[in-house]
């Protein structure tokens, strides 16, 4: 996993603990679990009983170890990156083990829903887990640019926490069309009308 023999022992720790049934004494709802930089922006804690149950119909979490999650779904700690190279009965990575699984799962969520735009909010890496010849979706990718020295560009840092608080923005507001998503302006983030095109959606600050 190339982390630090800190790390590595707190998920050796972690592995030992697992165990079935999964349940709240022994697990976490996925939304509250997760800790990285886009969890920070999405501040699910915060969240009223009606954003919960949005969130449960409309956001789906990527995981390298679960495949998809509804936000509710109960997991248990663990660190296993997407991008991991893992040799499986399916093949070398994570890739090919999850095959059009996921892919499926989604296009389940996105006919439930009955709106096929789906708001790409994850890393590149996450997302390369999605067929997008058999995806029944239009994608919408929202990019967030920090100027720095005369220049717009992706700051990684700054990206997740953005993409977090953007996933927070339609959560709250109920967003299910891409005009409204351009209203977006948290933490000095505004819409680049220049930057964007149909399907890449650039907010800059």
């Amino acid at each position: 996993m190339k982390v630090s023999s800190a790390i590595a022992e707190l998920n050796f720790e972690r592995f030992l603990r697992w165990q079935l049934p999964f349940d709240t004494d022994n697990s976490k709802q996925a939304i509250f679990a997760f800790m990285g930089q886009a969890y920070i922006g999405l501040k699910a804690d915060t969240f009223t009983k009606s954003d919960l149950e949005y969130s449960q119909k409309h956001l789906r979490i990527l995981s390298g170890l679960y495949g998809i999650l509804k936000p509710l779904d109960l997991i248990q700690a663990y660190r296993l990156e997407m991008g991991t190279k893992l040799q499986n009965e399916r093949g070398s990575n994570l890739y090919k083990f999850w095959g059009d699984i996921v892919t499926l799962e989604l296009n389940k969520a996105i006919q439930e829903s009955g709106n096929k735009m789906l708001i790409n909010l994850a890393s590149n890496e996450y997302f390369k887990v999605i067929n997008k010849k058999i995806l029944d979706a239009d994608i919408v990718t929202p990019v967030f640019k920090d100027e720095k020295n005369g220049v717009y560009k992706v700051i990684t840092v700054y990206a997740k926490t953005a993409r977090g608080m953007m996933s927070r923005f339609i959560i709250k507001n109920k967003i299910n069309n891409t005009k409204d998503l351009l209203a977006f302006n948290y933490n000095g983030y505004a819409y680049s009308h220049e930057m964007s095109d149909k399907n890449i959606l650039t907010f800059i600050r």
